[in-house]
């Protein structure tokens, strides 16, 4: 096992999930088995209680881990699949070190930070690596990706175990990347001082970075790239340049042309082996049409819905459309915004806030035939919805929202439930299609496996009623209802408990996000 750690400096926000993803990419592309950890160093367990507005994306993985959206990277890039062991955060270092101490294992020693905890983040880190990657078969390398930026409290121990690795490893079984800004100034020259010195905090904790990304909105020259290379004492071709791209699928491209396979490669000791560049033709499709899509969110920042949009991306590459998505605030949106969309996406969330501003636009999409895509939160107002405006139940919601008729209702198991972490209905499962339907005609199969997150369900007291008026349950997992749509309507309605965002990739984009991103295609095309 090879290891290659990324640590960020200056600031947070610089991309270092990115550029560790795109880093897999250029090793994936040359035929080598990769697989990934991202270190948190906040205290939570996992990323599930955390409010995504402030902190992004909660991505579901395969086992039900909450983790944030840099997992998720991490899979779209590298097409696998990771679970809550490649999520590392102080909570879960400290919690297991507490567990054992309270159990006797450390022979009543005095616990430590050094080097009990270290040791701790160091067996975690190479437990994920050793795991069997979907074939069965583990992983030649593994990418380690350090949160937060070097000088925080929070990230030394992680650090201090990443020096320690360092110094037990071969020398060729481990590489150091640092990820630093290098802003550009009013006259257009790159300022390196801020590089400097994060590389001389990382030095003093005693980690000698052997490549350094430098983060700019513009390409460095070559001047630029041997100061660092001078100040920082690292190899003038082992500066890279990372400059802002216009697709984050575009950076392992840019990162190839600046020599990053072959550095590694001569780092790590690797054999020379050509790229396979078929990930990229797929990623650089031509686009030959577009389509508009309203997601009617009610957190006004894009991040927390970043799955849904490289969903939507995928989808649309895979059919040569580019799609324009349109962010509309679903307590303050008109009716007219709607309107002039090819397709509308209500997603998942939380909580009474613009509920009724979704369930108002998905009876627009319905009543005007526009394409419409609920998942998770909004399945369950499209059964609302269409309770009320077609059933005529008035006081139809969600118990969630203390509703007068909860035709949506919590689920059995979550009726007890007092703590929040983790305890939702989490993961992988196995959904069944009904045959002939949308749903199982997008997939292609009568069983599926899509990841969940959810406290609530629609009520069995009232499918047969709801199914009698035209809505169909057309997927179920049990006696759960997993898919809505309407049988019979020329106009593409879908819904899905189950969040399809979550295992969807480049090469494999996500069936429900095709069909629906396909009939916004030929919408407009019709209306044009």
């Amino acid at each position: 096992m090879k290891y290659i750690i990324v640590t960020g400096g200056v600031m947070s926000g610089l991309g270092k999930g990115i550029t560790t993803a795109s880093i897999g990419r250029i090793l994936k592309n040359r035929g080598y088995r990769v697989t990934a950890v991202k270190i948190d160093p906040y205290l939570n367990i996992d990323a599930g209680t955390m409010n995504p507005a402030q902190h992004g994306e909660v991505f579901v993985l395969k086992d039900g881990g909450e983790s944030d959206l840099d997992l998720g990277n991490y899979e779209r890039f590298l097409d696998i699949s990771l679970t809550s062991d490649h999520n590392i955060t102080t909570g879960k270092v400290y919690q297991t070190v507490i567990e054992k101490e309270r159990r006797g294992d450390y022979l009543g020693g005095t616990v430590q930070i050094i080097p009990h905890i270290t040791n701790q983040i160091k067996e975690f880190i190479t437990s994920a690596a050793s795991n069997p990657l979907e074939d069965g078969v583990t992983a030649d390398m593994c990418l380690v990706e350090v949160g937060g930026t070097v000088g925080d409290i929070e990230s030394m121990p992680f650090l201090e175990a990443v020096r320690q690795m360092h110094g037990e490893l071969p020398k060729e079984d481990i590489a150091l990347v640092h990820v630093t800004l290098v802003p550009v100034d009013n006259m257009g020259d790159h300022k390196t001082k801020p590089t400097q010195h994060s590389v001389k905090m990382l030095r003093e904790l005693g980690i000698h970075p052997d490549i350094i990304v430098g983060r700019s909105d513009v390409v460095m020259g070559v001047g630029t790239k041997k100061k660092i290379s001078q100040f920082c004492d690292v190899s003038h071709r082992a500066v890279i340049s990372a400059a802002t791209a216009a697709d984050i699928y575009e950076v392992p491209m840019e990162m190839e042309k600046e020599g990053l396979a072959d550095v590694l490669r001569d780092l790590l000791g690797l054999e020379k082996k050509e790229a396979d560049n078929d990930w990229y033709r797929v990623v650089s499709r031509e686009y030959t049409n577009r389509a508009s899509i309203a997601i009617v969110s009610k957190y006004g920042i894009e991040d927390v819905y970043l799955s849904i949009k490289e969903a939507l991306r995928h989808a649309g590459r895979h059919l040569s459309t580019e799609v324009d998505i349109h962010w509309i605030d679903a307590e303050s949106y008109d009716e007219s915004e709607l309107a002039e969309m090819d397709g509308i996406l209500i997603p998942g969330g939380f909580g009474n806030r613009g509920i009724e501003g979704k369930i108002q636009a998905i009876r627009f999409a319905r009543e005007n035939k526009i394409p419409f895509l609920g998942l998770c939160l909004g399945f369950q107002m499209a059964v609302i919805e269409f309770s009320r405006d077609v059933l005529g139940w008035e006081g139809a919601g969600s118990e969630e929202m203390g509703a007068e008729k909860n035709v949506i209702a919590i689920l059995p198991e979550q009726e007890d439930v007092t703590d929040l972490g983790g305890t939702m209905r989490l993961g992988n499962c196995d959904v069944d299609l009904m045959p002939g339907t949308m749903i199982e005609k997008l997939y292609g199969s009568r069983k599926i496996t899509e990841r969940h997150r959810h406290r609530y369900e629609v009520n069995p007291e009232y499918i047969d009623e709801i199914e009698e008026a035209g809505l169909k349950f057309t997927g179920r997992s049990g006696n759960r209802m997993e898919v809505c749509e309407l049988p019979g309507s020329d106009a593409f309605f879908l819904a899905t408990q189950f969040h399809p965002e979550f295992r969807s990739t480049p090469t494999k984009p996500s069936p429900p996000y095709l069909g629906f991103v396909d009939a916004c295609k030929k919408y407009r095309m019709k209306e044009e």
